[in-house]
């Protein structure tokens, strides 16, 4: 298996990749009415935004199966994604008068997004999504993968890091805290980490 920069051709293994890890690290496949809702709100625009800082796994046969996506700008990413990404789905998925169901709030949360909404952004401006799918997990893939997008963004002068994380994922918490990520203040019923570079 080899670590390699996103390439256009990935998209379709993003939306793969990031329903079948989606339920807390599980296969959320059949959970939505659309699958590809998971991949359009936490992996394919950051691919489309910043291809500069996506890379994947490739196995030996050819397939990706595994990512790491991030932006260097949070607020920056977030009024790209609220201006110009998510409208462009809103017939697709129209906003719900009240968000009950998991994929009410779901969607509601596309519509929500936008600059000054994630408090640790300002000192931890950066921010990630990694997926892996279990044949690649246990290998050191996921470190070479947070290694080599650590090492851009210190290149390229940023602060610091978060990321947002289901709390039910305590195998991703372990994760994060062994590569010397620390708890950060979380919106109820959610787990956020953060680095300072």
């Amino acid at each position: 298996m080899t670590i390699r920069r996103y390439r256009a051709s990935d998209r379709p293994a993003l939306f793969e990749i990031c329903v079948r890890t989606a339920d807390a690290g599980a296969d959320a496949t059949g959970i939505l009415s659309d699958d590809e809702l998971w991949g359009l709100l936490f992996a394919v625009p950051y691919a489309e935004r910043h291809p500069d800082l996506a890379w994947v796994v490739e196995s030996d046969d050819a397939r990706t199966i595994g990512y790491i996506v991030a932006t260097d700008d949070t607020d920056a990413f977030e009024q790209w994604f609220r201006d110009e990404w998510w409208r462009q789905f809103a017939a697709r998925f129209p906003r719900p008068v009240e968000a009950v169901t998991r994929e009410e709030k779901l969607i509601t949360y596309g519509y929500q997004r936008g600059p000054g909404r994630e408090r640790n952004a300002a000192a931890y401006p950066a921010h990630l999504h990694i997926d892996l799918l279990a044949e690649t997990q246990g290998l050191g893939l996921g470190r070479q993968l947070i290694e080599t997008l650590f090492a851009e963004l210190r290149r390229r002068g940023v602060a610091g890091l978060h990321l947002g994380m289901d709390p039910a994922n305590a195998g991703a918490a372990a994760f994060y805290e062994r590569l010397g990520l620390e708890s950060l203040p979380a919106e109820p019923g959610g787990q956020a980490y953060g680095i300072r570079f």
